[in-house]
């Protein structure tokens, strides 16, 4: 019961002050808007980040889909930014403001009636990303007319007439990746318009930096216009620098005549109603053409198994060939248990000749009577066997064993 007293005393302490603020904006020009304290009568700031905003379409819960409202915690200030497409020319948009006291919890509302100017979408783009920057950072004026007074006067100088920022986001919000360092800029994505024809210079440029395209970023890349952005505080990403659009004519320039407006605003209200006689039509389910899954699995495993197929047979074949050109077949003869004995007889004529015996033959010794050699040189072993004689195998030199002298050398 208490707290729904102490409840009750707040709401009649709270109180909403109402304030009314009229804006214009054009289209296809970049609208910016600063959102703060002075704007709701408060003058002073006691704690931190003590006002928050929530502004909103009236009676919409949410902003125009082209328009984006952004908090900055380092100027301590809501802002309101956006290019008006055409579909918005001529109308008035209201906007509704509630902003927060965090401190006493006060609300107060403020009411921006914002009409949308018509003007022609310049043709001739220059887009370009800024790494050293963060997008509050253009909110202030002076950085934008110094990034202008770099086309007007050196790179683009038949803009001067009528160059202006025709679209300004945060890289985050483009789908870029935050810094790895708190510290670093985030970057911000320009792009400046006009309708006079690029300068050769700007031509230039461009042919200096097309074979960066195909990167994703080159902060690491320098030009020959680096030290005139540098000068005045930007740096930029050349791989994001791009000129878009077609070279208008000279009687195009006179875009802001006040005839040519009307004009084209009779076009469009007469347009409408014939868009809006001009509906799609949707087709039937039954004339919703089939996709044939079956042709398409033959044509992404039957092609690459016949290419496979023919692989694998040249392939086998290739070392079929090779194997028949470079084999050779060697025929060892049959090995023996037995170590046959050669006969070695004297030439002594009419003397018969007989078989081979081996050593490992029982019989061999036993025919014989001695197996000491009868040779004069005493090399071999002579058989005694009658009317010839055998001889066996040279007798093997007898072992002596040496001694070793110091160096290891047989002695």
């Amino acid at each position: 019961m208490y707290l729904l007293l102490v409840f009750v005393g707040y709401l009649g302490v709270a109180s909403c002050s109402v304030f009314n603020l009229h804006l214009q904006a054009n289209v296809g020009e970049l609208f910016t808007f600063k959102i703060e304290p002075q704007l709701f009568n408060w003058t002073h700031q006691v704690i931190s980040e003590q006002f928050r905003y929530r502004p909103s379409l009236q009676h919409y819960p949410d902003l125009p889909s082209w328009m984006r409202y952004m908090y900055s915690h380092e100027y301590h200030a809501g802002f309101l930014y956006g290019t008006p497409p055409v579909p918005a020319a001529g109308k008035t948009l209201n906007l509704d403001v509630i902003a927060l006291n965090r401190q006493n919890y006060e609300t107060r509302q403020l009411v921006i009636s914002m009409f949308v100017a018509h003007k022609f979408i310049t043709p001739n783009v220059v887009q370009m990303k800024i790494d050293n920057l963060n997008w509050v950072h253009l909110m202030d004026p002076g950085r934008v007319e110094n990034l202008r007074n770099i086309f007007r006067k050196d790179l683009w100088p038949d803009s001067k007439d009528d160059l202006s920022v025709v679209f300004m986001e945060s890289a985050i919000n483009m789908g870029g990746r935050l810094p790895l360092r708190p510290q670093q800029r985030e970057g911000v994505i320009v792009h400046v318009g006009s309708f006079a024809q690029f300068s050769p210079r700007l031509k230039e440029l461009q042919e200096e930096v097309r074979p960066l395209y195909k990167l994703p970023s080159c902060t690491y890349k320098r030009t020959s216009v680096q030290k005139i952005f540098e000068n005045v505080g930007f740096k930029l990403d050349w791989c994001a620098f791009k000129m878009v659009g077609i070279e208008s004519p000279t009687e195009v320039l006179y875009h802001n005549n006040h005839g040519r407006v009307k004009e084209q605003l009779k076009e469009h209200r007469h347009q409408q109603p014939q868009r809006q006689q001009d509906r799609w039509l949707g087709i039937p389910r039954e004339d919703v053409p089939i996709r044939n899954y079956i042709d398409e699995f033959a044509f992404a495993f039957a092609i690459p198994g016949m290419i496979f197929a023919v692989l694998v047979g040249i392939l086998s074949a290739v070392l079929c060939f090779q194997h028949q050109k470079f084999s050779v077949h060697i025929d060892y003869p049959p090995m023996s248990s037995t170590v046959q004995m050669v006969q070695c007889s004297d030439t002594k004529p009419m003397q018969p000749v007989t078989t081979l015996k081996s050593l490992k033959d029982p019989n061999f010794l036993l025919d014989n009577t001695s197996m000491r050699s009868q040779s004069p040189n005493n090399s071999l072993y002579q058989l005694d066997t009658g009317a010839s004689g055998i001889y066996a195998r040279p007798k093997p030199p007898p072992y002596k064993g040496g001694t070793l002298g110091r160096n290891g050398v047989d002695i």
